[in-house]
């Protein structure tokens, strides 16, 4: 007699118990996947330039669960190493890397000169590629062809469409990371799984003079009516963590209440 396949439901959307790291995770986006990691079981580690803000925000989310902070400047190589060695201090294996470490630079183009690129360039685009170069050994100790290891990368919606403001060098960086991905996931998989959410508006420190002075017409012409809320970027993140989405990689996934593909 044939043995019946195993029907024992598995929690598809549980990251629990799994070793997580969140680039400039101590606020904006960053701070809300720690924080929807942490709140469902995540160890999770934040890393951001600035100590003083990495570790409020690791004391503030250790209220929940397990937040470790690790601050590095995560704009060169040797500090993208540096955090890679820290993780490697402490954990044998990574399930989960958030590359959200990012900045921005908006002026008109006469006055948009090489530090514009460099800046911007050197997080948003070569930090992505470096860390995960870094910890990649830790990743594919995780990672398996049944249950891949996975790295969310977060670009924008401002790589998926040429952006109202000018800000040249953050939209080639963001569109950058988009492809990044994809060659990534090609060059990683099966054993790590590599995607990329590409936000809409979110409150955060970057978006905030645009929503502040903004924020009401960008949401009336948002299909959804309304900003992201913390939720709405802590969910895509647990999606793409977990084994819910074990069979997608290589995705580019717009978290932006519709105004990528939908907004006129």
């Amino acid at each position: 007699m044939t043995d019946l396949p195993d029907r024992t439901p598995i929690d598809l959307f549980s990251i629990a118990g799994k070793s997580t790291v969140v680039t400039g995770g101590s606020r904006g986006i960053g701070k809300m996947i720690a924080t929807g990691f942490v709140q469902h079981g995540a160890r999770v580690y934040i890393s951001s330039r600035k100590a003083a803000d990495c570790d409020s925000t690791a004391a503030e989310l250790a209220e929940f669960g397990e937040c470790i902070s690790i601050p590095a400047d995560l704009s060169t190589p040797e500090g993208c190493r540096y955090l890679a060695d820290q993780i490697s201090d402490r954990e044998t294996s990574l399930d989960i890397l958030v590359n959200n470490a990012g900045a921005t630079w908006g002026a008109p183009m006469d006055d948009f000169g090489e530090d514009a690129w460099e800046k911007v360039l050197s997080v948003n685009l070569k930090g992505v590629y470096h860390l995960t170069k870094a910890l990649k050994p830790l990743l594919e100790a995780a990672g398996s062809a049944e249950a891949p290891a996975s790295i969310i990368n977060i670009g924008s919606i401002d790589g998926l469409r040429v952006p109202t403001l000018e800000t040249y060098s953050y939209s080639a960086s963001k569109a950058a990371v988009h492809m990044l991905t994809r060659h990534l996931a090609k060059v990683l998989a099966p054993a790590i799984r590599v995607n990329a959410i590409a936000p809409g508006p979110f409150y955060s420190k970057m978006m905030a003079y645009t929503l502040d002075n903004h924020g009401e017409a960008i949401a009336r012409a948002c299909p959804m009516k309304r900003l992201g809320q913390p939720d709405d970027m802590a969910g895509a993140a647990i999606f793409l963590g977990s084994r819910a989405s074990s069979y997608i990689t290589g995705a580019i996934i717009p978290v932006d209440g519709g105004i990528a593909t939908l907004a006129e």
